[in-house]
């Protein structure tokens, strides 16, 4: 197989090689040479196709970098602007020629000469892009664009003081596995009433959002901004009834494994009931897993682990370092989350996320870690829209290295026990996952499906698919005025709207694929580098046959799979 860690930057040909992005008058003659461009041979539209992908790349860096420095640091003024800038002054250009150029594509005679098996799926994409876009909604995405950055800032303010010293949020998470029980209690309701500080200024962001994301469906002729999100994410392979069918096979299928799980936690510690500051702790006299105690430190044992699996992982990790492509540590006026962000020109992509030494740090740095190589493997196509994968064949690059990389966790575990425990932990959450990705993907049916809804509503409906969807082994008597807002901490909902079912898609891949990997390690590390590295030419169907996967999420399918997971952790 032909792939390499030794990335390298793109060849400007089309672009000066110090050409950079300052304003939109800098970048118009680009998009004016190739919309006035005569196209008059099939070679002249695959040299189009490539000045027109190299300007995408240059474009695409640009802005992935503005975001990336914000959100690094988000109380620095001058990056934010930066950011609001490109959104505000350049972007709404770009939509308007990007339009143009789409049409110049689909109606250039010689498009239908371009190999179909190598070209449907981009161009397909062309088109759906052509149906979608409306002048009159380039203001308002532009607005949404810096507005949905706003979450960052707000969360990235939120700390809290424990024992004396101040803790952001996720650096303060890792209280909730202390075997002290009151100093559990008390720091959950520290971090829940710190959210609740912020809950008016995060629900009236959100009802901004919403209006005017369902503005721009209105404005598109959909009914509700659900239906246009559906084809604007290119979801052309299932739909909202496919995903109810999802919400209802975690009921069925998966809550009583999850009700297991938690009534294992339950008599382990010892307790009447289990109290939701109990789920991540261990008992009296078991310290909490501690893997790592700095970003260094957690950058070279992940590499270490990398290698072991296959020397290519631990090679993009490196690559990444060397270019200083990596922020892991939690620090307060950092926004809060974790992302792999593709870096076109480049090639290696960035990664960013909030380590605070816990083992779901491990789990997030070996998943970004997927996203990474699935980048890097994707790099040697040949148009940038190519390189534009399926969101649920790339959160399947990332789960699957979570499931792969554990045979090799022992470089984050010396201790036997301790990488037991770990393992039990990660597979636990494999499983309990679920719950939280199918209340995320109802709630936002309905938020989307129903618009007008007042704030009192939607608290009371997240309540209610909460429910749905909770552990009946968890107590939460009293803390329903935490629970109504719950909600607001999860980024997705902000920034990337209807990004979450992919997630729950993605589990079933990465669960397939590791079975694969318990059968024939090298066969199974094969059809996931086989899969990535089509980027985004095939179908999503195309892309989890190609790893050797069923494209399924039918309650049958999910339940044989958890039935698999739950005999594994038997094992452990």
């Amino acid at each position: 197989m032909n792939y390499n860690a030794d990335i390298k930057k793109l060849p400007r040909l089309f672009l000066p090689a110090d050409f950079a992005i300052v304003d939109w008058k800098s970048l118009e003659p680009y998009f004016i040479n190739l919309d006035e461009r005569t196209i008059n041979s099939p070679a002249d539209l695959e040299q189009w196709l490539k000045d027109a992908s190299e300007l995408e790349a240059v474009i695409s860096e640009d802005a992935c970098w503005r975001q990336i420095k914000m959100t690094c640091d988000t109380e620095n003024k001058r990056l934010e602007e930066a950011f609001n800038f490109f959104m505000m002054e350049i972007q709404p250009h770009i939509q308007s020629y990007s339009d143009k150029l789409n049409k110049k594509l689909i109606d250039c005679s010689f498009t239908n000469e371009l190999d179909q098996s190598t070209y449907y799926t981009y161009l397909r994409n062309v088109k759906k892009n052509i149906e979608l876009f409306r002048e009159v909604n380039i203001p308002i995405q532009a607005e949404l664009n810096v507005l949905q950055q706003q979450f960052g800032v707000i969360a990235g303010k939120m700390t809290i003081e424990v024992n004396g010293k101040e803790y952001t949020l996720q650096q303060a998470a890792k209280f909730l596995e202390d075997p002290n029980r009151q100093l559990r209690e008390e720091v959950y309701r520290k971090i829940n009433e710190r959210r609740l500080h912020d809950k008016d200024e995060l629900n009236n962001l959100f009802s901004s959002l919403l209006q005017k994301r369902h503005q721009v469906a209105i404005n598109t002729g959909f009914e509700n901004y659900r239906d246009f999100r559906f084809k604007e994410l290119g979801r052309f392979d299932y739909t909202a009834k496919d995903c109810y069918q999802f919400h209802e096979a975690v009921k069925q299928h998966i809550m009583p494994l999850v009700n297991q799980i938690y009534e294992a936690k339950r008599k382990k510690l010892g307790l009447d009931t289990l109290r939701p500051w109990d789920v991540e702790a261990e008992p009296a006299g078991i310290q909490p897993l501690r893997p790592f105690k700095t970003g260094s430190e957690l950058t070279e044992k992940t590499i270490a682990c990398f290698d072991e699996l296959k020397p290519f992982f631990g090679d993009c990790l490196r690559k990444m370092k060397e270019m200083g492509h990596l922020d892991l540590e939690s620090r307060k006026g950092k926004a809060p989350g974790g992302y792999n962000c593709p870096l076109a020109e480049s090639g290696a992509p960035f990664i960013f996320m909030n380590a605070a030494g816990q083992l779901d740090d491990v789990t997030t740095m070996v998943h970004e870690g997927g996203h990474a190589v699935h980048s890097f493997l994707a790099h040697e196509l040949t148009l940038t829209g190519f390189k534009e994968y399926p969101t649920e064949i790339a959160e399947v690059a990332s789960m699957a290295m979570e499931l792969f990389s554990m045979n090799h966790w022992h470089v984050f575990f010396e201790n036997k026990d301790e990488l037991l425990r770990a393992k039990e932990q990660q597979l636990e959450r494999v499983i309990t996952i679920f719950p939280w990705i199918a209340t995320i993907d109802k709630f936002q049916h309905w938020v989307y499906e129903k618009p007008n809804h007042t704030i009192e509503e939607r608290a009371n409906q997240w309540l209610n698919i909460q429910e749905e969807f909770s552990s009946t082994v968890i107590d939460f008597t009293g803390l329903d005025e935490y629970r109504r807002f719950g909600w607001q901490r999860q980024l997705h909902l902000f920034e990337v709207p209807f990004y979450y079912i992919e997630y729950g898609i993605a589990q079933l891949g990465a669960i397939g694929l590791w079975q694969q990997y318990k059968q024939n390690p090298e066969t199974a590390l094969n059809n996931y580098i086989t899969a990535l590295q089509l980027g985004g030419t095939r179908t999503l169907p195309e892309l989890f046959k190609a790893a050797g996967l069923e494209f399924n999420f039918s309650p049958a399918y999910i339940s044989q799979l958890m039935l698999f997971v739950k005999k594994e952790m038997e094992q452990v």
